[in-house]
């Protein structure tokens, strides 16, 4: 496997928990992004991870974080985005963060891969899905945390094909 990096914002330790099984799946360490330094985004997979609040909005260290993005030509790299979020308590708003990461990654030149199918979740609205996906791996560990394991394992194996 190439160089892959995970990157992740935590607030209840969810998505932390979520970011240290996908790096274990790639021999890595998952980076808080209130300790990522630029290098950090400098890999051939940048994988990117987010809980999203209140009402579509990052987790508090991306809201600072992400403008390290900025620092960062990501052109001819592959960047993959995963969250947390609840489908039923925001259901209109369901893993919004992801989405505003994903954005991110495109601007500053990188492919997304790693796009995940709506099915399966019971949710009104979410900017992170378009015709019938969601531009990466949505997690609810508040109502289907009995899934998250397996998705975690499709979506790195379908990751580890697409690099």
């Amino acid at each position: 496997m190439q160089n892959v990096k995970v990157i992740y914002g935590s607030t209840t330790g969810c998505t932390q928990s979520a970011a240290e099984a996908i790096a274990q799946a790639f021999g890595t360490e998952a980076i808080n992004i209130a300790d990522a330094k630029t290098e950090d985004f400098q890999a051939d997979l940048l994988i990117l991870g987010t809980s999203t609040w209140g009402f579509g909005e990052l987790q508090d260290d991306w809201l600072s974080g992400i403008n390290k993005l900025d620092q960062v030509d990501l052109s001819g790299k592959k960047a993959a985005v995963f969250g947390l979020g609840d489908q039923e308590g925001f259901a209109d708003s369901f893993v919004d963060g992801i989405k505003v990461l994903a954005d991110k990654l495109k601007e500053r030149g990188a492919e997304i891969v790693g796009e995940t199918s709506t099915e399966g979740y019971t949710y009104t609205s979410s900017m992170a899905a378009c015709d019938g996906k969601f531009c990466g791996l949505a997690l609810d560990d508040s109502n289907q945390s009995d899934r998250t394991s397996q998705r975690i394992s499709q979506w790195v194996e379908a990751l580890q094909t697409a690099v």
